[in-house]
């Protein structure tokens, strides 16, 4: 699944630390665990950083995409 970060805080266009913690909330509602997910979108790095740590023991994998970088392997726990 692809989580596009700046819906998170799309109804005010900005991303606020203060918000953080609703923001891990929806990330884990929406992830099924065991999901392969892609992180993308514009967003601060802290939120990215935040919310991989949030789907750390909830997702199978999780990669983060841009236009500069492409897919980037943050981690797998895919036994095979």
């Amino acid at each position: 699944m692809t989580l596009d970060l700046s819906t998170l805080y799309a109804a005010t266009g900005t991303a606020k630390l203060a918000d953080l913690p609703a923001y891990e909330a929806e990330v884990r509602k929406s992830v099924p665990p065991g999901t392969e997910v892609t992180l993308t979108g514009p967003g601060p790095v802290w939120l990215y950083l935040r919310l991989a740590h949030t789907l750390h023991g909830i997702a199978r994998s999780l990669r983060y995409d841009s236009p500069v970088t492409g897919p980037v392997l943050v981690f797998d726990h895919n036994p095979h």
